[in-house]
């Protein structure tokens, strides 16, 4: 797997903590993991794919050797995050070999092509797609609500309940720029992903007066291996739709993947954000600010 750099932006010590990533194996998620490990925590990658994550692992070990010369403790564990038992079970086998969690990034997410709509919008005059709405696929929006939604609830009520004794923790969701602006055509992923800001929301007041501490990230647009077929055609050209993203992004360009582990380790660092909770921060390049003129 190529080792793609990433530079570290500011300097946190998270030495001593626990954090466990869900969806590490993906693009976005192993940027934070990875700024979390040089950091000094000891991180618990999970995903579906053991292969795929142990090349990952392989990657950002070698990237915190080379460019950090800093040893980092990165381990992987498969797992279900809408499945509790797998859940429960996992955890006692991190607990066991790196601790209790400290900080917890929900990362785990996608969305299903039958839970998408084939027109943006409906044409004032009849078309060929007037009924994709109406044809969505039942069982793939219950996988949509189900892999955002409850892959975030469970892991949270499973991987963070060691912080109740402790009084202190931070857990940062992955939300979206379409929690905040529904996107056009994948109604399902907006509206599990509008879920995870209201779980973020409710969990901060949950939580308060605890020491747990429960915020959200909005990426905006990041031309990752999961979306890469909708934003480039195969001669590497932008689609359609990659052209109507960048014009609404007011910094003109997608997102690099490195760009969000700022914002994760100010959240998850008690000295940074000690007294930030429940915010939705947008790392989008201002295109949650723009109207459109």
């Amino acid at each position: 797997m190529e080792v793609i750099y990433m530079k570290i932006p500011f300097d946190v010590n998270l030495s001593g903590k626990t954090a466990i990533v869900t969806g590490g194996s993906g693009t976005l998620c192993s940027a934070m993991a990875y700024g979390l490990a040089v950091s000094g925590a000891s991180v618990a990658l999970i995903g579906r794919n053991r292969d795929k994550m142990s090349q990952v692992i392989s990657s950002l070990t070698q990237q915190a050797a080379d460019e950090q010369n800093k040893s980092t403790v990165i381990r992987g564990y498969t797992c279900n995050v809408t499945d509790k038992s797998s859940l429960i079970s996992t955890y006692e086998t991190i607990r066991a070999e790196l601790g209790s969690c400290d900080i917890l990034i929900n990362g785990a997410g996608g969305n299903q092509p039958g839970a998408i709509t084939a027109a943006e919008m409906l044409a004032k005059e009849p078309g060929t797609d007037d009924y994709s709405f109406w044809d969505l696929d039942e069982d793939k929006i219950r996988e949509v609500m189900d892999l955002n939604f409850m892959g975030t609830l469970l892991p949270i009520q499973v991987f963070t309940r060691d912080m109740v004794a402790k009084r202190s923790g931070s857990i940062i969701n992955i939300a979206s720029v379409s929690s905040i602006l529904p996107l056009t055509k994948v109604v399902t992923y907006s509206n599990a992903k509008c879920a995870i800001l209201n779980l973020t929301q409710w969990l901060a007041t949950h939580f308060g007066q605890s020491g747990i501490r429960c915020n959200a990230i909005a990426p905006g647009f990041y031309a990752a291996e999961q979306n890469h077929d909708l934003l480039f055609n195969s001669d590497g050209t932008p689609t359609p739709r990659a052209r109507k993203i960048i014009a609404g992004t007011p910094m003109g360009r997608f997102g690099n993947p490195e760009e969000l582990i700022g914002a994760a380790l100010f959240l998850a660092s008690d000295d940074a954000s000690g007294f930030v909770n429940g915010i939705v921060l947008p790392v989008d390049g201002g295109y949650c600010a723009y109207s459109g003129v």
